[in-house]
């Protein structure tokens, strides 16, 4: 299996607009971050975790030509934003693009692209399988994948294991009996906001209380906002196995 971090930051990316704080105006590379993205590549199967507004950017970056499916946690913007970009794939590969989400998920981009679904479409419009998912586990070409329940604040999030990978974006609180679909964790990547607690993502010392319970051997923290701390400083506050992802950072299990 190998992953990609695609983007890693929080829903205004870093640099912020207008923002000339130390972590904006760094001039380390890693602490420039497109809103929060994964790809999973395995068996020859290559899923993106999200859509959102730098898709295009991100696909461009990595050179990726193909993909079997597009996995949606939830419906926010800055995670379903480049729904219209899926395009290219569907001239590239002469397919619709598979697209597995929650019904409510599923909804909100039949709204919001309500272009795409009309009966007199436009010539061009993204072609898309929106394939409705639940906390089941399911498998696409002979991969398993275990949808993990979440909570963004109040709002039903889902992540996503593969293996012995764990992705959790966005994250608040996760029900109890959730917690036996994240045993035995070699890498678990985790959204981590800010220091602080906030209301509908995780704290550091929240994500650090959680990590300690899962225990996993890896961990990667990810929906990174320009208030946590610069890449170069994070390892000063947290353990030896616990780190922040960058953007393009790839890692081979």
């Amino acid at each position: 299996m190998k992953i990609t971090f695609l983007g890693t930051g929080s829903s205004h990316g870093i640099p912020v607009i207008g923002c000339n704080c130390k972590v904006c105006k760094s001039d380390d590379i890693r602490n420039r971050r497109l809103r929060s993205a994964l790809m999973v590549e395995i068996q020859n199967n290559r899923f993106i975790i999200d859509v959102g507004p730098d898709f295009r950017q991100q696909m461009l970056r990595e050179n990726i030509s193909h993909i079997n499916g597009i996995l949606l946690t939830h419906a926010h913007k800055d995670h379903t934003a480049g729904i219209d970009d899926l395009r290219a794939f569907n001239y590239l590969q002469k397919a619709p693009v598979n697209v597995y989400a929650e019904k409510r998920v599923i909804e909100s981009v039949k709204r919001e692209y309500e272009y795409v679904f009309a009966e007199n479409r436009y010539p061009g419009v993204p072609e898309l399988n929106l394939i409705e998912i639940s906390k089941q586990e399911f498998s696409v070409n002979g991969i398993n994948i275990i949808p993990i329940r979440a909570y963004h604040n109040k709002l039903p999030i889902l992540g996503f294991r593969f293996g012995n990978v764990a992705y959790l974006t966005d994250v608040k609180t996760i029900p109890e009996e959730e917690f036996t679909k994240l045993n035995n964790i070699d890498v678990l990547i985790l959204s981590v906001i800010r220091p602080e607690p906030h209301i509908a993502h995780l704290g550091l010392n929240e994500a650090l209380e959680l990590i300690e319970r899962i225990k996993p051997t890896k961990a990667f923290f990810t929906h990174i906002s320009h208030v946590l701390y610069p890449q170069s400083e994070i390892k000063k506050y947290v353990p030896l196995f616990v780190d922040s992802a960058y953007d393009g950072l790839t890692i081979e299990l």
